[in-house]
């Protein structure tokens, strides 16, 4: 695998889970100095990445951990967002605002802080790259046969927040892209199989996205490769969204 990110320090929120953990793997492979940070599974890790213990919605766990990763170190760091939970059990016209308001609090509040601290960071040292994952499900489909109306508006805030970020800070140093999967074999989809028939009818390439794809997909945005690209999203969904 070629080096394309040596030297760069990488700062990946969410690590420990299936996408997040794919994420780390790529971006060490391309030569990265890679941050894992996530609330709990920092012992699942694997070897190379620097495990940090990070509450994305607590302004104070993001600021102190921005500040631990500049304490020692003035050279920025880029970051990826792909921590983020979904709700499709529940039918729009009962949902309860503490679940609508816990899947905002990680996919909307969350991408928003630490978007904020580690762009404002970013902005003072030089400026670095943002990566959002985001998903389908923000603009281009509406999901069936599954429910989850809050998750849609959550990854659609998300693609919003992206584009009118990158607009405010690409003149100082800072792109900000996103990446949107499709249905990616991860252990949460792999709990929904009673639904798996007719995601897979409705897509194209006849089968679910690795994670070793939508990490392709990151790593190629954080590089120079995509030096051009601002408030760009990456549709890495199998053609899901065209049928």
């Amino acid at each position: 695998m070629q080096d394309r990110l040596a030297d760069r320090r990488i700062a990946v929120v969410g690590a420990a889970g299936g996408i997040g953990s794919a994420i780390c793997t790529r971006l060490l492979d391309e030569g990265a100095t890679v941050y894992g940070l996530d609330r709990q599974g920092l012992d699942t890790m694997q070897q190379g990445v620097t495990a940090i213990e990070m509450d994305l919605t607590d302004e104070g766990s993001v600021a102190g951990v921005v500040e631990r990763l500049y304490r020692n170190d003035a050279s920025p760091v880029s970051l990826v967002n792909s921590a983020g939970i979904v709700e499709n059990d529940v039918a729009a016209e009962v949902m309860p605002m503490d679940l609508f308001d816990r899947v905002m609090a990680v996919n909307l509040r969350g991408v928003y802080l630490t978007c904020r601290d580690f762009g404002a960071a970013l902005l003072e040292h030089g400026g670095g790259a943002i990566v959002n994952i985001a998903s389908m499900s923000g603009n281009a489909v509406v999901n069936v046969p599954q429910r989850q109306s809050v998750y849609n508006s959550s990854k659609a805030a998300v693609s919003a927040l992206t584009r009118s970020l990158a607009v405010e800070w690409g003149a100082r140093g800072v792109r900000v892209n996103a990446v949107s999967p499709g249905y990616v074999d991860t252990p949460l989809n792999a709990l929904k199989t009673s639904m798996h028939g007719e995601w897979l009818d409705r897509t194209p390439l006849g089968r679910f996205g690795r994670v070793q794809e939508v990490a392709a997909a990151v790593a190629y945005l954080l590089s120079d490769d995509a030096a051009f690209c601002q408030g760009t999203e990456l549709l890495v969904d199998g053609g899901y969204s065209l049928v």
